[in-house]
Parts: structure tokens; C-alpha cells; sequence
């Protein structure tokens, strides 16, 4: 890429000072320079992986062939004398634990910046943001009428027919599909019930952890069915795919969705089930959670062909429920896995939709703006968005 002389001069200081342990490298100098995984350290934990010793800031990245088209930051929009500030804070870890940033606007890949443990090839640990991921497949499934909108009114008990509804607790067969995807469930289970059941973890194989937790919640009532952010609501997704598709719900992830994206690098966890995971465990490069965002701005088109129910999708990432655990934004909203808020600029304000998983996984799409940033981090505090309100989105803001 090319810096401007004052950013450069900056550079140099921070080399002579010894004030940061990340500098900036220009990709135009060696485009081979991008950090890449060896395919021996593909095989370690994300968590072994060696730290880089210099921050990779490419305000041009290369085409690499993989479905994404590119351009360049400050010619196809954006102010990239912003843009590289923030990410060489963000390097120097002045802004939390993070370990990529990407942008990408009308189409195509802008910026591409990697630091500590990040590689371009290297699948990141998704955390909550495989709940989105679930919700995306589940979209799939209505796209190719294995589901139906009108199906998610439906208990999801209706779906499973592996379960014995003697057994369930009051409440438990009024539970629908939309109340899951909206952490509406209303069941309740404690921590010590969920301690006792990974004791025996036979009767959590299959439907079985359905017919567990259903036999064992609390009575399912008007009043529990309040939002509670909950990984279990997101097993009842997953259950549903896997019963409605052919084959396994595995097998049609990667086929109808994963394959016809183009990703071949990722990582995604089977649960005591022996389903995947919904709530969390998948892991994606940077590059291929631009592809998500895409997917999503796109209204459910990849390359042209529709891959999730237009429909579906617009009720996935629309408003539908307060996002109320005591750790959420006041200003964010929740839909199928999906947060929706407003960012403002000036006068201006901007309806966005965000995945987020823990540690800094963050998908943030803005429609009007044709805008995709994607973060990766492990940050305890999870601070980036006041980053992206107050640098990044004025830097492409109309």
C-alpha cells in the first residue's frame, strides 16, 4: 500500500523509540508478505499460534481468487489517512486485544490489516457469531422450501419426532421456532442441572438433549418467555435443520452453504449432540466473514444466485426484540441471532446490523453505505465499536 510521508515519519519514530512491538509493513513492497499460516501451524490451536512480529496494514489487497473482488482504500472510497491511523492504535494495542480489521464497500475489498495471532489463511475462532452463521442456514433451508416462513410460528417439538412429549414439562410444546432464534424460549434450566447432565453425557446424543432439557426446565410460562441470552435456544435451531434437510445438518451446511461461498478453510465444532455447534465453536478467516457480510447485503444473493430466503433475511436482521442482558448495548435490538442498532454520524444515523461474537468477532453491515467492516480480537472488554462509530464510519460516511 502507500502511506503518506507523515504517516511514514510516525512509523519511523515508533521503530527508534521502541514504542510499539508492531510496525507497519507496505504490501506493495512484496505482496508475499500477507501472514500466512504454515501447515504446520495450521494444526495448532489459534490460541499456540506464534505472535506476528510486524502488523500487516494493506490499504490494496490482492485479488487471491477467492470470490472477493478488491480495491483500493481512498480511491474506491474511504479516507485512508484515517483508516491507517486507527489500524496502527489498534496494532499497538491502544484500542484492546484485536487481531484483524478489513473493510470492504460497494462490492469490494478496500483494507486488510492483520496483527498478533491473525493470518490470512487462518480460520479465527468465532465465538457468538456462529449463532448468526446457524441463523444463515436455517435460511438456506427455507430458501429450498425445506421450511416455509409460516413454519417458524410452529412449536419446535413438531419438528422432532424422536421426543416423548409425556415427559416434558408444562409449557414446553408451546415453543416455537421464531421464540428460539429471538432468545425467547422461556426455558430455564440452572447451571447446576446443566452440570449434572455433562455428567452423563449419553442422554444428550441426538434429540435426546432436546428431551432432556425440556423434562428438566422450569415450567415454560408467559412470563420466562422474556429475552435470555442462552446457548440452548440456538440448539433448538440447529435441531430443526437437521431434522427438515436431507442428510445431515453437517453435511447440508457445508454443501448448500459453505461450498457454494467458496469457503473450504473454516473450522465448526460438533456438540454433545453430535450435531454442529449452534451457539458457538465454528471458526472463519477474516476474509471469508467479508463473505458473510456480503451475503447479507446482498439480501441473501451470493454471486447472483439466492442462497437465503429474502424474506427470511429481512426478518432475521430487523429489530424484533430488545436486546436486554445487562452486558448489551441500551440502543441494540435482536432478530434471528442478529443485532440491529443505529450509528450516527453528525446528523446523520445509519441503520446497522451486526454479528458479534465474544472476544471482538464482528461482522457490522451498513446497507445505505454499502459498507462491511470486519473485526477479529480477543479483548475482554470487547471495546471496538466506540472505534467504529467514531473513526471508521465517518471515514466512509455520505
Amino acid at each position: 500500500m502507500t502511506i503518506n510521508v507523515r504517516f511514514k515519519n510516525l512509523i519511523v519514530i515508533a521503530l527508534l523509540s521502541g514504542m510499539s512491538s508492531f510496525t507497519a509493513q507496505s504490501a506493495e513492497d512484496d505482496k508475499s508478505l500477507a501472514p500466512e499460516a504454515t501447515a504446520a501451524e495450521a494444526k495448532l490451536s489459534f490460541w499456540d499460534m506464534p505472535l506476528l512480529k510486524k502488523a500487516y496494514i494493506d490499504s490494496s489487497p490482492t485479488d487471491r481468487k477467492d470470490g472477493i473482488a478488491v480495491g483500493e482504500l481512498g480511491v474506491d472510497g474511504g479516507n485512508k489517512d484515517k483508516i491507517i491511523q486507527l489500524t496502527q492504535e489498534i496494532a499497538d494495542s491502544k484500542h484492546g486485544d484485536y487481531d484483524s480489521l478489513l473493510i470492504a464497500q460497494n462490492g469490494k475489498l478496500l483494507f486488510e490489516s492483520y496483527f498478533k495471532r491473525a493470518r490470512i489463511n487462518l480460520p479465527h475462532p468465532q465465538a457468538s457469531a456462529t449463532k448468526v452463521y446457524t441463523s444463515l442456514a436455517l435460511g438456506r433451508a427455507i430458501q429450498l422450501g425445506y421450511l416455509s416462513m409460516a413454519d417458524l410460528d410452529r412449536p419446535v417439538v413438531s419438528f422432532l419426532k424422536d421426543l416423548d412429549p409425556a415427559k416434558f414439562v408444562a409449557g414446553a410444546e408451546k415453543v416455537t421456532l421464531h421464540q428460539a432464534m429471538t432468545m425467547r424460549s422461556g426455558i430455564r434450566v440452572s447451571r447446576d442441572q446443566r452440570t449434572k447432565f455433562r455428567e452423563n453425557p449419553s442422554q444428550l446424543e441426538g434429540q435426546g438433549h432436546v428431551q432432556t432439557y425440556l423434562e428438566q426446565s422450569a415450567p415454560i410460562t408467559k412470563e420466562t418467555q422474556s429475552f435470555l441470552y442462552q446457548g440452548f435456544d440456538t440448539v433448538l435451531v440447529m435441531q430443526v435443520l437437521d431434522a427438515v434437510v436431507p442428510g445431515t445438518a453437517k453435511d447440508f451446511i457445508k454443501k448448500e452453504l459453505l461450498d457454494k461461498m467458496g469457503i473450504t478453510t473454516y473450522g465448526w465444532q460438533t456438540d454433545v449432540s453430535g450435531l454442529p455447534g449452534a451457539s458457538s465453536g465454528s471458526s472463519m478467516t477474516s476474509r471469508n466473514m467479508i463473505k458473510w457480510g456480503t451475503l447479507a447485503l446482498n439480501k441473501g444473493k451470493w454471486q447472483g444466485e439466492q442462497l437465503i430466503s429474502a424474506e427470511y433475511l429481512a426478518k432475521a436482521t430487523s429489530g424484533i426484540t430488545k436486546a436486554a442482558a445487562s452486558w448489551h448495548p441500551k440502543d441494540f435490538f435482536y432478530g434471528y441471532f442478529w443485532y440491529q442498532t443505529k450509528l450516527t454520524v453528525g446528523d446523520k444515523s445509519y441503520d446497522t446490523n451486526i454479528v458479534w461474537g465474544g472476544g471482538g468477532q464482528r461482522i457490522v453491515a451498513i446497507e445505505e453505505l454499502d459498507l462491511i467492516v470486519v473485526i477479529t480480537g480477543d479483548d475482554r472488554v470487547d471495546t471496538i465499536m466506540a472505534q467504529v462509530s467514531s473513526t471508521i464510519l465517518p471515514a466512509f460516511a455520505k
